[in-house]
């Protein structure tokens, strides 16, 4: 049989007394800040005091200065006042049904026609939900994420905090155009081969420059903000890169790029995670993306 937890001792209000003391810098600061008297700011805290017995504020001066329960204290109500905020956030989102717009953060190297796909089928399903789809590039997801543009998010890298479920596996392949220098060579390409030529990339979208990339040491290089204009710069000679094999089909199909031979090291893998902002308090609409998502990419047999 479930247990039903006990009533608590203390409201959210109380410990809504006591972090706005701590952050105002006082009683009486904390009182403005609450719109309230400060002898009804004092009396809250001191209800906590009371109800835990425990000591969360001491005077030095005429200061009150946290006690170390109090730094306890303090910090588990700024955790219960959040998590109570969010679920009421989450309600509301419920009792009006699908959300008014989501933000979805996506890696360059998803697929482009999945994404289309889903955003087809749950406009169909979500009409008044307005979607923004933010591409990004390494370490730009994460960064959507954490600043809270994005509710869900397609990346290689699941941020702290976060917990991600794996959603896709890209293959990398080394490429050029068939008349590019390297092809010539006529063998297997080494390290010092690549070394000689000009690199192309795509930059991170994030604020932080993000090192850990597909990437190798060379002495030219182009970096670009789009996966399409590197795609466009290979495809007319200017330099070898590492792209997903699911973004340049055409490319190769009709000849434009041709894979690189590197002895057996020319392709390389890439796990993309799904990532929900906040799985627990995700509305209907985040949830019905995942849904998507993965079905979708069942669907075309990419996993």
């Amino acid at each position: 049989m479930a247990q039903i937890p006990p009533n608590p001792h203390v409201a959210l209000d109380q410990w809504r007394a006591l972090i706005a003391v701590v952050e105002a810098g006082g009683y009486a600061q904390a009182a403005e800040l609450l719109h309230k008297s400060q002898s009804a700011v004092s009396y809250a805290v001191q209800k906590i005091e009371s109800a835990l017995d425990v000591q969360a504020f001491e005077l030095q001066g005429r200061k009150a200065v946290l006690t170390p329960t109090g730094h306890l204290l303090y910090r588990r109500a700024l955790a219960l006042v959040e998590a109570a905020g969010a679920l009421e956030d989450a309600a509301r989102r419920l009792s009006a049904g699908w959300e008014a717009e989501i933000g979805i953060a996506v890696e360059v190297l998803f697929p482009t026609e999945v994404l289309l796909d889903c955003l087809a089928r749950f406009g169909l399903e979500a009409p008044q939900t307005r979607v923004e789809v933010f591409e990004t590039v390494l370490a730009g997801t994460g960064e959507a994420l954490l600043s809270g543009q994005a509710d869900i998010a397609i990346t290689p890298h699941v941020p702290p905090g976060f917990l991600g479920r794996t959603l896709l596996r890209q293959r990398l392949l080394a490429v050029a155009h068939p008349d590019h220098p390297l092809h010539q060579l006529g063998r297997p390409l080494t390290e010092a081969d690549l070394r000689n030529h000009r690199h192309l990339t795509v930059r991170a979208s994030g604020s932080v420059r993000d090192r850990h990339t597909t990437s190798v040491e060379v002495e030219q290089r182009w970096t670009f903000t789009s996966m399409a204009s590197s795609i466009a710069a290979a495809c007319a000679g200017h330099g070898f890169a590492w792209y997903p094999e699911l973004r340049i089909p055409p490319q190769l199909t009709t000849g434009q790029l041709q894979v690189l031979n590197l002895g057996g090291m020319e392709e390389r893998f890439l796990d993309l995670y799904l990532v929900l902002a906040e799985p627990d308090n995700a509305g209907p609409g985040v949830r019905r993306w995942g849904e998507l998502l993965r079905g979708r990419v069942g669907e075309v047999g990419f996993v």
